[in-house]
C-alpha cells in the first residue's frame, strides 16, 4: 500500500500539511525507539539516494548517509566537481538520469539567489523524490529536527512556549538565512510564540517574514521582530543564537566586492551580539539553549552557555539522524 508521502518532494514544509509533518514526527520517533532497542528495519533495502553537495556539511551529510545505511540502502556522496554539473550539465538532464538509476535525490545548494531555484528545477524534471538538504531560503531537515527535539523536552502541546531566535555575531562566514527562516515558518504552526531579534542590517527575507506572520495568525500565536537581543531573550523558554548574512538587507544582493565589503562593515558594528551567561540569564531559569551547529564559539555564543546543563545541542544534532530516517523511509519507501 502506498503511503500518502511516497514520492513527495521536500523543499520546504510550507507545501506540506500539518498532518504530513505529524506523520514524519511519528515515524521518526518509532524508528528512533526501534534503533535504541537494536532493531534494524531495512525499509529501503537496495535503494539508492543521490546526495549532491555544493557546500561543506557535517551533520547533514553524515545523518543522510547513516540513515540510508541503517535503512538498508546506499547513499552516493557527490559534489559538483565529481559530476558533469562542473561542465554545465543542465538540472533537467541530471534529474532525468538519476530518476532512472535510483529512488531519491537530495541537494545542498546555499548560493544566494541560486540554490532554491536549482533544487526546484531538479524537482520539476525528476520522477523520484527530491529533498532539500539546505538552500538559500529553506532548511527543512534542520527545522523538523529542532521541532522533534522541542517536543521531546516540552511535550506535544507547545502552546505558549516562547522561542527566542536571535542573530549573533560570527567571523567564520556569512551563514545562510535558511535555518531561522525555516524555524519561523514551522514553529508557529505547532503553537510556539516566536521572537526574532536582529540588527537592522541583517533582516530575514520579507516574503518569508510575511508567510511566518500568516502562519502565526492562523495558529493564534505571536511572532514579533525586534532589534534588541536582550528583549528577545527575556523570559524565553528556548534561546537560539545564530548568525546569518545580511543578504536580505540589499534590494538585490550580488556576490561582488561592493556588497561584500558593506556586509562585513555592517557585521563589525555588532560584535556585542553574543549570547553569554549574563544575557542567557534573562531567559527563564530552566530555559534551553539550542544551536544548529557549527557554532562560532566565543562569538555567537560562549562556551559556558553552550556547554551548560541547559544546552540540548547534541540531542538536537542526533535528531537530525532520526528525523531524516523517517523522511527517507516515507518518501522513498514502497514500490517505485
Amino acid at each position: 500500500m502506498k503511503n500518502s508521502l511516497q514520492g513527495k518532494h521536500l523543499i520546504t514544509f510550507e507545501s506540506w500539511s500539518k498532518q504530513d509533518i505529524d506523520t514524519v514526527l511519528e515515524t521518526s520517533l518509532y524508528l528512533k525507539r526501534k534503533l535504541a532497542h537494536g532493531e534494524i528495519i531495512e525499509l529501503l533495502k537496495h535503494k539508492t539516494l543521490f546526495m549532491i553537495f555544493f557546500e561543506q556539511s557535517t551533520r547533514t551529510r553524515n545523518s543522510m548517509e547513516a540513515a540510508m545505511t541503517q535503512l538498508g540502502g546506499h547513499a552516493h556522496d557527490l559534489t559538483a566537481d565529481k559530476m558533469q554539473i562542473a561542465h554545465g550539465e543542465l538540472p533537467k538532464d541530471t534529474a532525468k538520469v538519476f530518476s532512472r538509476m535510483g529512488e531519491g535525490i537530495s541537494i545542498r545548494n546555499c548560493f544566494y539567489g541560486i540554490g532554491n531555484r536549482y533544487i526546484r528545477e531538479i524537482a520539476e524534471y525528476a520522477n523520484i523524490p527530491v529533498i532539500s538538504m539546505q538552500d538559500d531560503i529553506y532548511h527543512p531537515l534542520q527545522a523538523v529536527a529542532d521541532l522533534i527535539t522541542i517536543q521531546e523536552y516540552y511535550g506535544k502541546n507547545l502552546k505558549g512556549l516562547k522561542i527566542a531566535i536571535t542573530w549573533a555575531y560570527a567571523t567564520t562566514h556569512a551563514k545562510p538565512l535558511s535555518v531561522p527562516q525555516s524555524q519561523i515558518l514551522l514553529f508557529p504552526r505547532y503553537g510556539m510564540d516566536v521572537v526574532v531579534a536582529h540588527p537592522e542590517e541583517f533582516p530575514l527575507q520579507k516574503e518569508i517574514v510575511e508567510k511566518a506572520k500568516r502562519n502565526a495568525a492562523s495558529a493564534d500565536v505571536q511572532i514579533n521582530f525586534v532589534h534588541n537581543m536582550d528583549e528577545a531573550i527575556k523570559n524565553a523558554d528556548i534561546v537560539i543564537p545564530k548568525n546569518w548574512g545580511g543578504f536580505a538587507y540589499f534590494k538585490k544582493y550580488t556576490e561582488n566586492e561592493k556588497h561584500n565589503k558593506m556586509m562585513v562593515s555592517n557585521l563589525e558594528k555588532h560584535k556585542d551580539w553574543i549570547c553569554d551567561s549574563k544575557r542567557f540569564s534573562l531567559a527563564k531559569s530552566d530555559a534551553k539553549i539550542m544551536h544548529a551547529l557549527p557554532a562560532d564559539r566565543g562569538h555567537e555564543v560562549t562556551d559556558d552557555v553552550l556547554d551548560s546543563e541547559n544546552s540540548i545541542i547534541y540531542d538536537e544534532a542526533e535528531n537530525r539522524l532520526h528525523t531524516v530516517r523517517g523522511i527517507l523511509a516515507l518518501l522513498m519507501g514502497g514500490e517505485k
